[in-house]
């Protein structure tokens, strides 16, 4: 069976065909960050509109690139929720319409049980069960794995997401949007050690997180030592360092309470490569593994969509005429693979 995986969730149009057998056949991808760099953030009537424009034009380029017609595909899946409402409309309609045209069924994909999955498109996957930490623009949660469908959410967010927070500090300094891959990279020239930025939330028992008071703390830090490009690159660094070792104490403490050695990263920022090595300095610790996808599937792409979306067909979880999206979608409410 072949599915194509269509991604519309905020600002990047993904297009992907997944191969029951043959795996990955076609990825397209195209970005909005120049769209909405002006405004400093996502401007969810823009994203909507663009998709409209570029997700028909990026299935016929995927299915150039596979040497495919619409007759060699057997379902199509769409990402569902969560996400901005408007953007998830598009997918879901032309994702439902396709499906219909083609006589083939539709599958809704849970956008972060794509990202969780996304590490299964690698040449060493994980085996189950684990512990998941899934970080990104949106979400920001650790959750018990047994097996596809059967999620368990030890932790998350009780304000903004990791992503957000990267996001946000770096508009505190003046970079430009997206703000965190040039807050990491500013902060690699940083000096270690010269100012020491709380670890939110780990005084206290439990997996939840808080990001927002880093904020806080990097505006009062600022007002109180000057921005000089130095001083930002300092701030930088500790900002990053809260987080990681933040992430890093959470997911330690999910091992010990599932008794699990196994850690998957996903979302954008399992990209960041302090969080890549704080969590391996931790498996290795406690004689367990990590795993994460590729960069370029750490962001919202089509393939982890296509490769949850063909999991979910195989399983019969297929939808009817009906397009519906799900903004708010909690991911323990899905239902495990048969």
């Amino acid at each position: 069976m072949r599915i194509i995986g269509i991604e519309t969730s905020c600002d990047e149009t993904g297009i992907a065909i997944y191969d029951e057998h043959k795996g990955l056949l076609a990825h397209k991808l195209y970005s909005q960050v120049k769209l909405h760099a002006d405004y400093g953030g996502v401007v969810p009537e823009l994203a909507s509109r663009d998709h409209v424009k570029k997700t028909i034009p990026l299935i016929k380029a995927a299915l150039a690139e596979a040497n495919l017609t619409s007759d060699d595909i057997d379902g199509i899946a769409y990402t569902a929720g969560p996400g901005l409402v408007g953007a998830l409309l598009v997918g879901a309609t032309i994702g439902r319409s396709l499906a219909y045209a083609w006589d083939v069924p539709a599958v809704p994909v849970h956008h972060m049980e794509g990202h969780l999955l996304a590490p299964m498109l690698e040449d060493n996957p994980p085996p189950f069960p684990f512990v998941a930490v899934l970080v990104s623009g949106g979400h920001s949660m650790i959750v018990e794995v047994r097996s596809i469908g059967e999620y368990t959410i030890l932790g998350e967010s009780i304000d903004d997401a990791a992503g957000e927070a990267f996001d946000k500090t770096a508009k505190l300094m003046g970079l430009d949007y997206p703000g965190g891959p040039l807050l990491s990279k500013l902060a690699e020239k940083g000096t270690p050690g010269r100012f020491k930025f709380p670890r939110p939330m780990t005084d206290r028992p439990g997996l939840d997180m808080s990001f927002s008071g880093l904020k806080t703390f990097t505006a009062n830090t600022i007002a109180a030592n000057g921005d000089d490009e130095q001083t930002r690159a300092d701030i930088a660094l500790a900002f990053e360092e809260a987080v990681c070792a933040t992430l890093a104490i959470k997911c330690k403490r999910a091992l010990e309470q599932t008794g699990l050695k196994r850690i998957v990263m996903a979302g954008g920022v399992s990209a960041n490569r302090r969080l890549r090595a704080e969590l391996k300095t931790l498996a290795d610790k406690m004689g367990g593994e990590v795993y994460y996808p590729r960069t370029e599937f750490c962001t919202d792409n089509g393939a982890m969509i296509a490769y949850a979306g063909m999991q979910r067909l195989k399983n019969g979880d297929t939808v009817d005429l009906s397009v519906q999206a799900t903004p708010r979608w909690p991911i323990d409410q899905l239902e495990p693979i048969k």
